[in-house]
């Protein structure tokens, strides 16, 4: 049997180091992806902004009408907002409070695998210490979609001692 030689070698050490990193990309981790002021952005209404078709009418295209119809609720502040973005791949949890001290989830912990029920916790920090104002913003923070779930069957997720349930994308 013949030894490794000193490029081989290295080759071989490059070849792991990229098959290591390949398959974290694969599974990416529970922090945040995105952290921002404000309500996340729809696909549809971004998809419209960017100069969606409309028949001459100003209706919608056949594509559309042929699509079912699903009602989704709208962000009120009385509880956390989530919802999936492109195309289920991300989870943004929109929840309001003080402009100065918003509350940012810092993981989404898998609590139900899919098929098993389909939850996951969103990990809220300490309560801040400091002054904060008095007005009622939402911020929104995005995370990956969680490997172990599925966006097939409805989501359940877990927001202080909230629960919001996730539709099926």
């Amino acid at each position: 049997m013949t030894s490794l030689t000193g490029p081989r070698r290295l080759l071989l050490a490059g070849l792991a180091i990229a098959s290591a990193l390949v398959l974290t990309g694969c599974n990416p981790g529970s922090g945040a992806v995105e952290d921002f002021s404000g309500l996340p952005v729809a696909e549809e209404e971004a998809a419209g902004e960017a100069g969606g078709e409309e028949t001459d009418l100003g209706g919608s295209t056949e594509e559309e009408t042929d699509e079912e119809d699903v009602v989704e609720a709208e962000p009120t502040g009385d509880e956390p907002y989530v919802q999936y973005l492109d195309d289920g791949g991300k989870l943004a949890i929109t929840i309001w409070g003080s402009s100065t001290c918003p509350v940012v989830p810092t993981e989404l912990k898998v609590v139900a695998e899919a098929g098993e029920g389909n939850a996951v916790e969103a990990v809220l920090p300490e309560p801040e210490t400091r002054p904060c104002t008095a007005d009622f913003v939402p911020h929104t923070t995005v995370f990956w979609t969680p490997v172990y779930t599925t966006t097939t069957e409805p989501l359940e997720v877990t927001v202080g001692d909230q629960v919001v349930t996730v539709p099926i994308k």
